[in-house]
């Protein structure tokens, strides 16, 4: 054979159907793109310079596995459209003469005709991008902007690595389906009908199972750690019920369709529902796999633009107080009036120094540590604290012993407490006894559970939930457990201090002011070593970069997965609806010979449309609907309270997704009528 000839006849093969070889092209694009502006993002030594910086960048590289795992698998199922479109063509080679090695070296030549497309104007789209991204990052996170474009021959090279992988294993992936198979199934593989999947009953049974479990666990798990445990298995119990109710669904819809005759047999529903049956099990998969990437957008988007659009909120939740100085004691004897009164002194010298008078202060004294709740008593067990198995997550809790004088001096309140009595503050928890006991020593009778105690911002680094238990005679308390110590003979509770101010300062001020106190306790710490165990100074306006480069880090990832998942539900959409336009051009054409006019085929096409393609959209919104409390709770973890911000955020996602579905369905519905009609 001349030279060239495979390499023409790849070509043409991909030319002449470039209906089917344009979208999957433009996704592969879209794919390399979008790992190269992530990689570009995570490894861009401006983002580096920047404060706040480099956390978003750690957000971003999390995303680099996401996209790359994602188009291996999505890129190989979307290319199973085309193996199927094309084996027809690959048999009538076949039976011409053309041997099954010849087939493999023109899909060697399309792979790479392919790869060479994809790579080049991928690359060059990610660079040309790449700054755009850039420059939305660094306006998320409220970094400075340079208009300077650089190419990153690092990324580069990686997506050069990842995606010809990638490219060799559809190529291989495909040999083995023309391999197994003979010229005649080759020949009519368009035409082979489906068989609809035994026990449907039983596949829909436990589709509505799973289903029903996992919604069961995200409306009644009631604490964050719970949630976090949780959510991965809920999410698998969700991806496989929603795959097994679809396929099965799909089965039995269509015969209750059949068996309502006032319904099936009508000129717009006859032909529709004829061509669901035919396809029933591989449309409930296509169909399943659009709901899934749908409810998966949702609960990204969802989530993360509740974090960012929130996280002034987390960060004043986080930090109270413009600045908070903790010190913490080995042992209860540190922690005395002599040195909190020279800790105090040291503060109140600096900030005199500084010309500034601290305003809303809040300062005292507690001491703390995990145990397990259990019986009412809270037993900090070294073995069953630090061993975090599934049965303790719900009993562990944080403890916080804190003396009543120092609770009525904040508050402003003259609560009085009797021998034994207790108020107790519970935070992400709820404690509804009467009594409580710590490490089966003193018990208190609960006289009182608070609605409000506004410490400062401790318990939102908890990841369990935590109890404030406000003590009349807090040194007698501490009498009870003082002794106790992990394996190391480390203290089990730790006693602090915690003295936190606002200052109505300028930030620069503020950043100054917050640095000479953490010299000024390092000299104290050196010169009192046996007095200071631990101490920390925190500052809101130092922390809001972090912040923001987290959240912001996040919401741009989100948005970037967002888009990559929407590219794979609007792929899966158009291939659903060409594939089955070609399938189905045969049986409009007997229906027009018959008499159907092109205004019944337009309202035939609506009708099956309408019948299965809102079937995802709706059932990603239920998803969604019981996914929210799992996704509260999850939040709660990164100090987001603001339950109104997150359903605004839920519903203008779901809102934005339904209209983009929509003008995906209009667009792919007119592609399948010009198909049928033609």
């Amino acid at each position: 054979m001349r030279v060239g000839f495979y390499p023409k006849l790849a070509w043409n093969g991909i030319r002449k159907n470039k209906r089917l070889y344009t979208p999957y092209i433009l996704t592969c694009i879209g794919m390399i793109m979008m790992y190269y502006i992530i990689i570009f993002l995570s490894d861009s030594p401006l983002l580096n310079e920047i404060a706040g910086g480099e956390t978003a960048q750690n957000m971003l590289g999390m995303g680099t596995w996401v996209i790359a795992v994602f188009a291996c698998i999505f890129l190989f199922y979307t290319n199973s459209f085309l193996i199927r479109r094309r084996k027809k063509e690959f048999g009538l080679y076949n039976i011409l003469g053309m041997g099954k090695r010849n087939i493999a070296v023109i899909l060697l030549w399309e792979t790479l005709i392919i790869a060479a497309i994809s790579l080049t104007a991928g690359c060059a789209a990610g660079i040309a991008f790449s700054k755009l991204a850039e420059l939305g990052l660094l306006n998320i996170i409220r970094g400075d902007v340079e208009y300077s474009l650089t190419v990153s021959w690092g990324s580069i090279g990686k997506v050069c690595i990842i995606f010809p992988v990638i490219f060799v294993c559809i190529f291989l992936n495909a040999l083995r389906q023309i391999h197994t198979a003979n010229p005649v199934e080759l020949l009519h593989s368009e035409n082979a009908g489906e068989k609809p999947p035994k026990g449907n009953w039983m596949l829909g049974i436990l589709g509505i199972v799973l289903l029903g479990a996992a919604y069961y666990l995200a409306v009644t798990i009631r604490e964050p750690l719970s949630a976090l445990t949780w959510f991965f298995v809920a999410v698998i119990m969700v991806i496989i019920g929603t795959y097994l109710l679809f396929i099965s669904g799909s089965v039995l819809f269509c015969r209750i369709l059949q068996k309502n005759k006032s319904y099936y047999y009508k000129s717009n529903h006859f032909v529709s529902v004829s061509s669901l049956v035919y396809r029933m099990k591989r449309n409930g998969a296509g169909l399943a796999s659009i709901c899934i990437l749908g409810t998966m957008v949702l609960v990204m988007l969802s989530s993360t633009a509740c974090l960012y659009f929130g996280a002034e909120d987390s960060l004043r939740t986080r930090y109270p107080r413009n600045i908070s100085v903790n010190f913490s004691w080995a042992d209860a004897e540190g922690m005395n009036n002599e040195n909190i009164g020279s800790l105090r002194s040291s503060v109140t010298r600096v900030l005199e120094e500084n010309h500034v008078r601290p305003l809303k202060v809040r300062d005292y004294r507690m001491a703390s540590a995990a145990g397990i709740l259990q019986d009412r008593n809270i037993e900090p067990d070294v073995s069953k604290v630090n061993s975090f198995s599934l049965d303790t997550y719900d009993s562990l809790v944080q403890v916080y012993i804190v003396p009543l004088e120092d609770y009525n001096r904040m508050e402003g309140v003259s609560e009085q407490l009797g021998e034994n009595e207790a108020l107790l503050y519970p935070v992400r928890m709820k404690y509804p006894e009467t009594e409580i006991t710590v490490n089966g020593g003193k018990t208190f009778r609960v006289a009182k559970v608070l609605d409000e105690f506004e410490e400062m911002g401790i318990v939102s680094v908890d990841v369990i939930p935590s109890l404030f238990i406000i003590v009349p005679d807090f040194e007698e308390s501490l009498s009870t457990f003082a002794g106790l110590a992990d394996y190391n003979g480390n203290q089990m509770f730790r006693f602090r201090y915690e003295y936190g101010f606002d200052l109505d300062e300028t930030d620069e001020l503020q950043l100054m002011i917050s640095e000479q106190l953490r010299e000024t306790i390092r000299e104290m710490s050196i010169q009192e070593q046996d007095n200071i165990y631990v101490y920390g100074v925190e500052c809101a306006v130092e922390e809001r970069d972090d912040f923001y480069g987290t959240y912001g880090g996040l919401f741009f990832l989100g948005v970037l997965l967002s888009i990559v998942f929407i590219f794979a539900a609007v792929l899966i959409i158009y291939y659903k609806q060409i594939s089955e336009g070609y399938e189905d051009q045969s049986r409009f054409e007997i229906m027009q010979k018959v008499g159907m006019t092109k205004k019944d085929i337009r309202r035939s096409i609506n009708s099956q449309m309408l019948t299965v393609f809102f079937l995802p959209l709706i059932t990603a919104g239920i998803h969604l609907s019981f996914a929210f409390p799992l996704i509260r709770k999850l939040l709660m973890l990164f100090n987001m309270v603001n339950l109104k911000l997150l359903i605004a955020t839920t519903a203008g996602s779901f809102l934005i997704f339904a209209v983009f579905y929509i003008l995906v369905y209009r667009i792919t519905s007119n592609a399948y009528y010009n198909i049928v009609s033609s």
